[in-house]
């Protein structure tokens, strides 16, 4: 029988336990962060700082004020399809034996000079949801541009650094600054959705179209200007970037008013109402019917529809 020496020995063989350290690590360091802040705030310095920097850049008078019904329905799209797009991702990136390959029928409507390519299928998936995540994403940057709604998510002024300095030093010290996201965002939440939608989005796309079969090979200048191999050592990062935006975010948005910004989000209204939250706990629901109903023998149902799939 083995002994509790035993297994607490065979514990610490484990390649994760080497990693244990990281947790009394991260406190420490968060507890310095948040003391630091406090500190700072506490000081002549900070106080200054903090009132000529409240936290918030001021949006163009013409910007419009809360969001309308398109992008409510736009963001609950995303969600659902962003959740394939990484889940579908991550099975490419450590799936190391696929259970099942698809192939394009070229005798369809859309004909190549060159033989199709075999695919697994969780590559095929994850094209599939990248072109529909692509697709709902041109819909959003034309209303975006068309509403002017592009004004409360781009910077319009260089005080929006500072400001976004101060933001953070608000949520550090855990005093954190006001919110009025039907408004205007603060600083840190205009640059970080800025990120996400201008940078991270089209970025993840480009590296992924690279290293898709669809990319020109024989394009030798645009092959030697973009490698494939910059874009496998951008995607993943990438995909990592948008997983702790979408945790950052869904934690902001339940600890700073959930009611109401599940209204702003899913609901377009500034109303105290439960609209929005169970608008959000239906998404969910779809989510996870959708993440359970796409099982192997369902997933070849789909795939058949547009190829020949097989075993190997």
């Amino acid at each position: 029988m083995s002994t509790t020496a035993d297994r607490l020995a065979a514990v610490r063989k484990r390649p994760w336990f080497k990693l244990v350290w990281l947790v009394p690590a991260a406190i420490v360091v968060l507890l310095i962060v948040v003391l630091g802040a406090q500190a700072f705030r506490a000081s002549g310095i900070g106080r200054d700082f903090l009132t000529a920097y409240p936290g918030e850049s001021h949006l163009p008078e013409w910007a419009p004020v809360g969001f309308p019904a398109w992008l409510a329905w736009q963001h609950g799209i995303n969600a659902l399809l962003i959740v394939f797009v990484i889940k579908s991702g991550w099975a490419v990136r450590t799936n190391q034996r696929p259970t099942m390959f698809w192939t394009r029928n070229n005798a369809g409507p859309i004909r190549t000079k060159n033989p199709p390519k075999k695919l697994s299928i969780d590559l095929w998936l994850h094209i599939v949801a990248d072109a529909l995540w692509a697709v709902n994403g041109v819909v959003f940057f034309v209303l975006l541009f068309a509403t002017g709604q592009w004004a409360r998510i781009v910077p319009t002024s260089w005080d929006v650094f500072p400001n976004a300095l101060s933001a953070a030093i608000q949520y550090a010290s855990l005093n954190w600054p006001a919110e009025d996201g039907w408004v205007n965002y603060n600083a840190l939440q205009l640059l970080s959705y800025f990120a996400i939608v201008f940078l991270v989005a089209p970025l993840s796309l480009l590296t992924g179209l690279r290293m898709s079969p669809s990319w020109p090979r024989n394009a030798t200048r645009l092959n030697r200007m973009f490698p494939i191999e910059a874009a496998r050592a951008l995607h993943f990062p990438l995909m990592i970037a948008f997983v702790a935006f979408i945790v950052a975010h869904l934690a902001l948005v339940l600890a700073t008013g959930a009611q109401r910004n599940l209204n702003h989000m899913y609901a377009a209204t500034d109303e105290a109402n439960w609209t929005g939250f169970w608008i959000f706990l239906g998404s969910l629901v779809l989510m996870a019917g959708a993440w359970i109903a796409l099982r192997p023998m369902s997933l070849r149902a789909i795939a058949s529809t547009m190829g020949d799939v097989t075993r190997s």
